[in-house]
């Protein structure tokens, strides 16, 4: 935490999602993501470090990869050896952190997401991973209609170009009213007690 404490009942109004950072970028221009992935991911982790001194709840989104009987451990399993590895080792989820497959676009697209967030006391979402322009555009739409706040840091979102990432925060700076500023310049416990 760079300033200042989180009070737990606040804390609590906020959750970090992480979405389809488990990923072996297997998948049409997934080798072209890589550097983007790679910043986004030191982001990320930064982040989640700050996340769990705070007390706020990581909940993990993750794409099924096509793969219908996959869960947490065979998604986490899928990404050793491949070119991501290295990547998104760092960002692998604890114990205590949440983890919801999706198997749409959207993270509230026939997920448990809708459920689990509420009893998490959650009206806040800090929004993070790939791809800005498709997974994290939908589920900052499906939360906006949902009447959450919304951060997505522009540090920690990345697309398979510079320019499709920035048209993504742009809509959803501009259409879901989310704050884009990155990670690195907005300190978490100010954007809580916004609240």
């Amino acid at each position: 935490m760079a300033n200042a404490e989180i009070e737990s009942k606040a804390a609590g109004a906020t959750a970090l999602l992480i979405i389809d950072m488990i990923t072996d970028l297997d998948f049409t221009g997934g080798k072209e993501m890589l550097p983007g992935v790679k910043s986004a991911a030191e982001a990320i982790a930064r982040l989640c470090d700050e996340c769990r001194a705070a007390g706020v709840p990581i909940v993990y989104v993750n794409d099924n990869y096509g793969q219908w009987h996959s869960e947490r451990s065979k998604l986490i399993e899928r990404v050793e050896g491949s070119p991501a590895a290295e990547v998104v080792r760092p960002l692998m989820p604890q114990d205590d952190d949440f983890f919801v497959v999706k198997p749409q676009f959207s993270g509230f697209y026939a997920t448990n997401l809708p459920v689990l967030l509420p009893k998490l006391g959650a009206s806040r979402l800090i929004l993070t991973g790939i791809s800005a322009d498709i997974c994290v555009l939908f589920t900052a739409a499906d939360a906006h209609m949902r009447a959450y706040d919304l951060w997505v840091p522009a540090d920690c979102v990345a697309s398979q170009d510079a320019q499709r990432t920035r048209w993504a925060l742009d809509i959803m700076a501009h259409s879901m009213k989310a704050e884009t500023a990155r990670a690195a310049d907005l300190d978490l416990a100010d954007w809580v007690k916004r609240a």
